[in-house]
């Protein structure tokens, strides 16, 4: 993600969202489904970027009204409009969150990686009834291993599609948990971290769903796989290496769902299969 200038529409469309901010210090942060105007330390403003993702709105946000109830151990954007249409546009005004990413591999220690699972393994999902997403929504819901089968694996190159069905199968074969709260995208700059290395806040509920909460313990190896294994025991390890091992794949079905050009799938494609090469190196944390 890139923060840049804001175009003068997506300024308009923040000045109607929260008339009297001082938008001279707004920048842009660079998303899939939504711009995202930042007003540091006031606000942020989300701005959907496609018939799916305006249809999606108004779901989420009332999802982090839920969350704020929730009484979770770090903080979550409350909402501070209602869903609007502002300027041909539909937004929100979300809280800012403080804190900072941490880089790929840093920060994270275990006792706060625990921390978050657990708070998310006890959240009530009865609470978020009819607000969360399917599992592998993402990447087709209930359609993922039909669509990793027909449509991802074809279109890599021949030496890696037995990997590719392999690392599907492996998934499906894992004995099924009780589903739970899952963030679906604990890394990078959806996790914000104080300079102690306290967990402070979590963003970006997009892709929350009830579902095996070893995902989110895969997501969180964004801060090294030494963290996740401290942090978890050693079933939820395995699930989480897992599920890990799917996710370079996903990218393709995505394009595919949202009727991305050919060569836009083309090229997600090719990034599986680099993916594939890489992460076959990879040590399990199993070892």
């Amino acid at each position: 993600m890139t923060n840049a200038a804001v175009p003068e529409e997506l300024l308009a469309v923040a000045a109607a969202v929260l008339p009297g901010e001082d938008l001279r210090r707004a920048a842009l942060e660079g998303g899939g489904s939504h711009h995202v105007v930042l007003l540091p330390g006031v606000a942020v403003v989300r701005v959907a970027r496609n018939p799916t993702a305006v249809a999606a709105l108004p779901r989420r946000t009332e999802l982090l009204r839920r969350l704020a109830e929730a009484d979770l151990p770090f903080a979550v954007p409350v909402p501070l409009t209602e869903v609007v249409q502002a300027e041909g546009r539909t937004a929100v005004a979300l809280s800012w969150l403080e804190g900072r990413p941490a880089g790929r591999r840093e920060g994270g220690e275990p006792k706060e990686l625990a921390k978050l699972l657990d708070a998310l393994r006890e959240v009530d999902c009865r609470d978020l009834q009819g607000l969360l997403g399917a599992p592998h929504e993402y990447a087709g819901g209930e359609r993922w291993a039909e669509l990793m089968e027909q449509q991802v694996v074809p279109r890599l190159p021949a030496a890696w599609q037995a990997e590719a069905r392999r690392r599907v199968q492996d998934a499906l074969d894992l004995p099924a948990v009780p589903p739970s709260l899952v963030h679906g995208d604990l890394a990078g700059a959806n996790v914000h971290w104080g300079e102690d290395g306290r967990l402070l806040g979590v963003l970006d509920w997009d892709l929350a769903q009830p579902f095996d909460p070893a995902v989110d313990a895969a997501c969180l190896s964004w801060h090294g796989w030494h963290q996740v294994a401290a942090a978890v025991d050693r079933t939820t390890l395995h699930r989480a290496w897992t599920w890990y091992r799917t996710f370079g794949l996903e990218q393709v079905p995505f394009a595919l769902l949202n009727d991305e050009p050919e060569e836009v799938v083309e090229r997600r494609s090719a990034a599986a299969a680099a993916w594939l090469e890489r992460t076959a190196a990879m040590e399990s944390p199993l070892a």
